[in-house]
Formats: structure tokens, C-alpha cells, sequence
């Protein structure tokens, strides 16, 4: 058993942030609707601009690097929103100080890297969490309810079809995006909550087999791709994606055919229960028709959630919903669908025999 620092109980939880740049927004927000619990106390980046607009929103403390915010601030907790590739260094340098670490998807772009940044945390005895905010929006609360009720009985199909548009000029817009190194392609950074979903609603993948390419955009990784896959149950299914939909995002959706039952959940990003049915009723369908939600934005609206239950556990009132171990079964998928797609063969799972 996992010995963790005492429980935070007699002031707020204190989150310093790491990379004030797109989605870094939506953690200030989501930290603004926990205030009477956190405090942010310190944000950093290497960008001054970021930064500056990240100090005036928030009256965060503001460095430079995360070395010196390191060495002075008091927080409990730091939240990693940086390029993937880099969050396992930081990671461990976080736990080294004996801090609890949060880290925006994907955990990593290698599978070693995940694996280290969970054993670091171990050994350091600091919580690791893994941004995973779309397990919390309504539609996919009832759908992992659904499973978990055995609604489905045996599930034959699952496709997910992730079309969005990502132009030049938004991987123009750093420089790590769209390599290897520090991004990923379609399927880890874009796709990532997706990919997420085969494992968390049906369970524990067989195999994987992946092509992928990059047919318009001028980067390192793939900007579509096709995998297809088969879970220890049998069920068989496809991940289909693309940042290539013409004019706008599209489509996030997950269809589960099912025995008993079939779902599919679509609208731009799984926020529209576009189809709900089964052999038996159960007092969730009342809820289906309150739980689409309009959205402008792929991030969904779980942020605020996922702080919540970050929050009440460094307090002791919970247990972590997505802790690095949850986080690396969907690491584990998308590097075998790496290794499927470049080496042109069936992916089995676990990858260490």
C-alpha cells in the first residue's frame, strides 16, 4: 500500500502550472470554480508573453522556469500543460521535491517514459494524476454506466470517428508541434481522450492494427489514420481519424453495438446521445435526454471536474478517478498502434511480456 503525504485539511490545496499556452486556460478556469478549496500560487513558462497574460489572469506568481518556481513556491501540487514529449522530465523533477504531479494527455510520447514517470512518483511516495476530463462529461457518465450494468450484454462493435481540422498554421504555431518527439500525430495528441475510451468502457485490449499517414499537412507524424481493434472479449472494432475534415471539426463519436443494447454518442466531440437503446429499460434512459450539451470545443466541459476529484483526494475524502496507471493503459494502446503502423503488422497487448 502506497504511503502518500498527509492529507491537505486545514487550508486550500496550493496547484503551481507549467506551460501557460492553449489548453492552460481551461485549468485556470476550472481552478476559478474551486477557489474556495485552491489556490493557484505559481505559473511558468518560457514564452514572456504567456506568461504575462497568465500572471494577469490569475495574480499567479510568474517564472521563468521550472527549476526556480521549483525552489520557491510552497505549492502542493503542479500541473504539467507543457509539450507531451517533455512531461517526464518535469514529472520527476516535480516528485523529486516531494510534490504531487498532474499532467495533461497524453502522460508521454514513449512508453518508457510513462512507466518511469510512474515510478518515480512511487518512489518519491507523490500522487501522479492524468488529465483525462472527457471520462466526466454527462454522456459519457451514463455510457460507462451502462457497461458497467451489463446493459450492453456482449458487446460485437465499437467504431470511433474522430474528424476534426487542424490547418498548417496550427502546427506552425510552435515548433514542437506536429514532431515525434514532443507532440505526436492524430492519434496521441488529438485522439487521445478517444483512445482512452477502449479500454475505460470496454475493457482490455487484444490487439491493434494501424495504418497511418500524412497526406496534407507539412509535419513529422500522421494527420489521419485507421486502427483496428480486438479486445480480450472478441469484440472487434475501428478508431478512424483525421485533422483533414473540410471546413470545421465534424465529428468525435463512439457507436457500441451491443447484444442487448445500442448506443452511439456523437456531435463535434461525444456531447450529443445521438441514439440509445436496449432490451431493457433502466431508470438512466430518463436521463438521455438531459445530458447532450452544445459545445464550440473539443476539451468538453470536464476540467472543473476532474479538479474536484483531485482536490478531495489530497484532502482524503477520495480516490484518484485517473491516476498514472490508469493513465498508462491508454499510453500502452497508442504506442502499439505506433509500432502497428510502422512496422505493418498486428500490435498484441500488454506490450512487457
Amino acid at each position: 500500500m502506497q504511503n502518500f503525504a498527509p492529507p491537505v485539511v486545514d487550508r486550500k490545496v496550493r496547484f503551481a502550472l507549467v506551460g501557460c499556452g492553449r489548453i492552460a486556460a481551461n485549468h485556470f478556469a476550472a481552478l476559478e470554480k474551486h477557489r474556495d478549496r485552491a489556490d493557484l500560487v505559481a505559473v511558468c513558462d518560457i514564452d514572456p508573453a504567456a506568461l504575462s497574460q497568465a500572471v494577469e489572469r490569475t495574480g499567479a506568481e510568474g517564472f521563468d522556469r521550472i527549476d526556480r518556481m521549483l525552489a520557491k513556491t510552497d505549492a502542493d501540487i503542479v500541473v504539467l500543460t507543457t509539450p507531451s514529449g517533455i512531461h517526464a522530465e518535469q514529472a520527476i523533477a516535480v516528485a523529486a521535491t516531494g510534490r504531487h504531479v498532474m499532467t495533461e494527455k497524453p502522460m508521454a510520447t514513449r512508453w518508457a517514459d510513462g512507466k518511469r514517470m510512474v515510478a518515480a512518483c512511487d518512489a518519491a511516495g507523490v500522487r501522479l494524476f492524468v488529465v483525462k476530463q472527457n471520462r466526466r462529461n454527462a454522456t459519457l457518465q451514463l455510457l460507462k454506466r451502462a457497461f458497467e450494468a451489463s446493459r450492453f450484454g456482449r458487446v460485437y462493435m465499437v467504431t470511433i470517428n474522430v474528424f476534426w481540422t487542424r490547418p498548417q498554421a496550427y502546427y506552425d504555431s510552435a515548433p514542437w508541434r506536429g514532431t515525434w518527439e514532443f507532440d505526436g500525430g492524430a492519434f496521441m495528441n488529438q485522439a487521445s481522450h478517444y483512445i482512452d475510451l477502449l479500454d475505460w468502457l470496454v475493457g482490455p485490449v487484444e490487439s491493434v492494427q494501424t495504418v497511418a499517414s500524412t497526406l496534407a499537412r507539412d509535419i513529422e507524424v500522421e494527420d489521419t489514420g485507421v486502427s483496428l481493434v480486438r479486445w480480450r472479449s472478441g469484440a472487434l472494432g475501428s478508431v478512424n481519424v483525421t485533422m483533414l475534415t473540410y471546413p470545421k471539426n465534424l465529428e468525435g463519436s463512439i457507436t457500441i453495438l451491443g447484444e442487448k443494447g445500442t448506443v452511439r454518442i456523437g456531435g463535434v466531440a461525444v456531447n450529443e446521445i445521438q441514439h440509445w437503446e436496449f432490451a431493457e429499460p433502466h431508470p438512466d434512459d430518463e436521463l438521455v435526454k438531459t445530458a447532450s450539451y452544445e459545445t464550440t470545443s473539443v476539451y468538453g466541459h470536464g476540467h472543473p471536474l476532474y479538479y474536484d476529484n483531485v482536490i478531495r483526494t489530497l484532502r482524503g475524502e477520495a480516490e484518484p478517478e485517473t491516476d498514472g496507471r490508469e493513465g498508462l493503459k491508454s499510453l500502452e494502446v497508442l504506442i502499439a498502434m505506433y509500432l502497428s503502423a510502422r512496422d505493418g503488422r498486428r500490435m498484441p497487448l500488454p506490450l512487457d511480456h
